[in-house]
């Protein structure tokens, strides 16, 4: 048996290797034409737009869905929403409560996914929901396994408004993935390691060379999808043809154009970097095919694809904007990880900009010391903080910059109680 899954592993290695060399996209797509449910997932060569396997087919594959923090199956799913969505959904309904038994993680169809290749997961958001779930693209089982954690992305604070709906995913430079709202009010990010933590870092601003074409105009704004720079930024491609550059640390977007040349019944909703540095595009609610938009003008041509043409709600792959100039010059931002247990997180590991981050997530109210110090036991850096409730976030600032290396890092209790340690990279 062990064999056997050791050679699975190979084979899911050399296919997701394969993925990348040939310049494979993963969507979310219909079931086929004129269907306009995105709970399908598959992989699209970006050189032709041909469909090259199907990874999941809502109603027709087996598959586990699993609670990524408590282990448990995913048996039920309980969503508040109007009765006007809820008549749409194979649930039962009680007011605007909807309650499904033993649900498919695509039941509430997605136009947000992310392919994380270091982890091998392959991330998406439930539109209704916001939901965060991942396919693990590593099991060894032969039917998909998805994972999903109990907090979503956001907190739908209306039912059915579109403003909330999260339509644009990707995974940064950084490792971290980055969700944004139709509104552009929630720029989330998430860490994709062993520990799922989401922060909302708040709402884009318009930047004052826009000259009034807004990121928040729901007419020419919304929808849409958003790829990652090997520099830290992100860029957004918006259902209406338009684009924008978000600064992340400043969350300033700047307007960049249009493009050019594509029909005007096409609405962009996903998009992907290819090898080349182009972006692919894919529509939701046409089959028009795909394009391939030339980051240097935006002009954008057809690409040559013989087989059906699936709708795509949106698109994700492994590569970054001008990632040959980072590769050339200035290298990638260190990939984020994160440590820790279940009352207390750590990120990122390794640290590169001397900030350390600690979620208290499940603490007892009262005092606590956090301590880094060096693998001897010589104390480098200390402080004492007050935790009022779960999920308060402190940050960690060294204030001198120690030697590259191997150090440890411990949190205890007013009581001098260990409630974490463990090993930290410092870069």
């Amino acid at each position: 048996m062990k064999y056997t899954f050791l050679l699975l592993n190979i084979l899911l290695a050399y296919s997701l290797n394969t993925f990348s060399q040939s310049g494979t996209a993963f969507a979310i797509t219909g079931q086929g034409k004129g269907d306009f449910n995105w709970s399908d997932i598959r992989s699209i060569d970006m050189a032709s737009g041909n469909v090259n396997s199907v990874l999941f087919e809502n109603g027709k594959t087996s598959f586990s869905f699993i609670n990524a923090e408590s282990r448990l199956p995913v048996d039920k799913t309980s969503i508040n929403i109007p009765a006007s969505v809820s008549q749409k959904l194979n649930g039962t309904i009680s007011g605007q409560k909807m309650v499904t038994a033993n649900p498919s993680p695509t039941l509430l169809m997605s136009a947000a996914i992310a392919y994380d290749q270091k982890h091998g997961k392959l991330f998406f958001a439930s539109m209704s929901t916001g939901q965060l779930i991942w396919l693990d693209m590593k099991s060894a089982n032969s039917a998909p396994v998805f994972y999903t954690i109990e907090k979503p992305l956001i907190e739908i604070l209306k039912p059915g408004d579109e403003a909330f709906n999260i339509t644009r995913m990707t995974i940064g430079a950084n490792g971290n993935g980055y969700a944004l709202t139709n509104d552009a009010n929630h720029l989330i990010s998430f860490t994709t390691g062993n520990k799922t933590i989401t922060t909302d870092l708040g709402n884009i601003v318009d930047a004052e060379s826009n000259k009034g074409i807004s990121i928040h105009n729901s007419c020419s704004s919304w929808g849409g999808d958003i790829v990652a720079d090997a520099f830290g930024k992100l860029y957004l491609f918006t259902a209406a043809h338009q684009v924008f550059e978000i600064d992340v640390d400043s969350r300033i977007a700047s307007y960049k154009g249009s493009v050019l040349n594509l029909p005007g019944t096409f609405s962009l909703n996903g998009a992907a970097v290819d090898k080349d540095g182009n972006v692919i595009v894919s529509s939701a609610s046409t089959f028009e095919g795909f394009y391939k938009v030339n980051m240097k003008d935006l002009s954008a041509t057809k690409l040559p694809t013989t087989g059906q043409v699936f709708n795509a709600s949106d698109l994700a792959s492994s590569y970054l904007l001008n990632q040959s100039q980072a590769t050339m010059g200035t290298a990638v931002l260190p990939q984020i990880d994160v440590i820790g247990n279940r009352l207390i997180t750590i990120y990122p590991n390794p640290v590169s900009d001397g900030q350390i981050k600690i979620s208290f997530d499940k603490p007892v109210a009262g005092e606590y010391k956090i301590e880094l110090s060096d693998l001897d036991g010589r104390l480098i850096e200390y402080k004492k903080v007050y935790i009022k409730s779960a999920g308060q976030l402190e940050n960690f600032k060294l204030r001198t910059k120690p030697v590259k290396g191997l150090y440890l890092i411990k949190v205890t209790d007013i009581n001098s109680k260990n409630i974490f340690s463990d090993k930290l990279i410092i870069e």
